[in-house]
């Protein structure tokens, strides 16, 4: 623990804050703020501490974090040890968000952190637009790829990519920042490339990766290797080496039944990086209500996969593959219908990039503190204030 000042901001008190150095608290201290000195009447410390702080406690927008440092002046000077005459307005937070060199240094201080403490095994890799920052030359979105840990719930990169063609040329940058090593990743189709397949073998770890029709020949294959066989007369099946699982999964109206069968037998065929298994995976679905099926549906994935049979059963593969889409419960939809990312425009600056990557950190924070909710979490947070600083100023455990 180390015992000091908020920073150089005028509205500094003689007290000071007890805080872990690697807690957020601390690497805050150390980000550079850029801004002159004539005018700064608060640290950049102070002004991100707020926005945390608001976060957690259930406000979103610039404004709604503005009106949350006013209703909340009180709580926020005992806690931060601060004498401001007054607290910030919206206009301050905006400006704050909106230097390109703070969304560079607050990019790298979530993803340091988030790699801090305990790591789960599966990681995935998907894009997402930026909705709350338009871009003015054609009033397109800017997108984000993200490396998100779905055991844990951290994000362990965050990298701006311009526009959606750009996810595979910046998938590299994003795993290579996300100290992947000894862990799956999985993606959607599109990361589905040789050169992200490799830069993951590079980092020593495992790639679960589903096979389209932007792999022709590889998905092709695939296909045919899975397809129902129909031998001639007098000629016997040719003999395959598949093996298969299945698991069934009940609730709330809904049957999903899910069905791998993965094979070796294209490894030394098949010219890509690392390749173990193939993989066919067919999902049925079945709506009911009071007792009749009303609704139901078909899909089969086909895919690869550098885990040969040793370290993946075809029960483990299903296991991964349905473990990636923890990446949009989990993160995508929180940050869009929890915390109102996409309903929060900026119109100057980097602000949508910068607030990305703190809406990453708030949902990290949550998890952090043994919330699955995040809705539930920051209700919490609004009535117990010091339970939020004190994530705050805590590293990951």
């Amino acid at each position: 623990m180390e015992y000091s000042t908020v920073g150089t901001g005028q509205e500094i008190s003689a007290e000071g804050v007890v805080y872990d150095t690697g807690s957020i608290y601390g690497r805050l201290q150390r980000l550079t703020d850029i801004r002159k000195a004539r005018g700064k009447r608060y640290s950049l410390t102070t002004l991100l501490m707020v926005v945390l702080l608001a976060k957690l406690s259930g406000s979103n927008s610039p404004t709604e974090i503005a009106e949350w440092g006013i209703h909340h002046q009180g709580e926020v000077e005992a806690l931060l040890r601060i004498k401001p005459k007054r607290m910030p307005e919206r206009s301050t937070y905006r400006r704050i968000l909106a230097y390109k060199v703070y969304e560079t240094e607050i990019e790298r201080m979530v993803a340091e952190y988030n790699q801090s403490g305990k790591r789960g095994e599966v990681c995935a890799l998907d894009g997402k637009a930026l909705l709350g920052m338009l871009k003015r030359e054609d009033g397109t979105s800017e997108y984000a790829l993200s490396v998100y840990d779905v055991q844990v719930g951290k994000t362990m990169a965050h990298v701006q990519v311009g526009s959606k063609e750009n996810e595979i040329s910046k998938a590299p940058e994003a795993i290579k920042l996300a100290k992947i090593a000894g862990k799956v990743v999985t993606g959607d189709a599109l990361h589905t490339h040789k050169r992200i397949a490799q830069t993951i073998l590079d980092e020593q770890g495992d790639y679960v990766f589903p096979v389209k029709e932007n792999q022709p020949n590889l998905h092709k294959n695939i296909q045919s290797l899975f397809a129902p066989e129909y031998p001639k007369p007098g000629f016997g099946k040719i003999q395959t080496d598949f093996l298969q699982a299945q698991k069934v999964n009940k609730g709330h109206g809904r049957l999903e039944k899910r069905t791998l069968t993965a094979s070796e037998m294209l490894n030394s065929y098949a010219a890509w990086p690392g390749l173990a298994q193939v993989y066919r995976l067919e999902r049925e679905f079945q709506w009911w209500r009071q007792g009749i099926c009303y609704k139901s549906s078909y899909e089969v994935e086909f895919g690869i996969t550098s885990l040969s049979r040793h370290k993946a059963t075809p029960m483990k593969l299903l296991e991964v593959r349905r473990a990636h889409w923890g990446i949009e419960t989990g993160s995508h939809y929180r940050r869009d219908v929890t915390l109102k990312e996409d309903a929060t425009r900026f119109t100057i600056g980097n602000g949508a990039r910068v607030m990305a990557n703190l809406n990453n950190l708030t949902l990290a924070l949550i998890r952090q503190s043994g919330f699955l909710n995040a809705a539930q979490a920051r209700r919490f947070f609004a009535a117990h204030l010091p339970a939020a600083f004190s994530l705050l100023v805590t590293p990951f455990s």
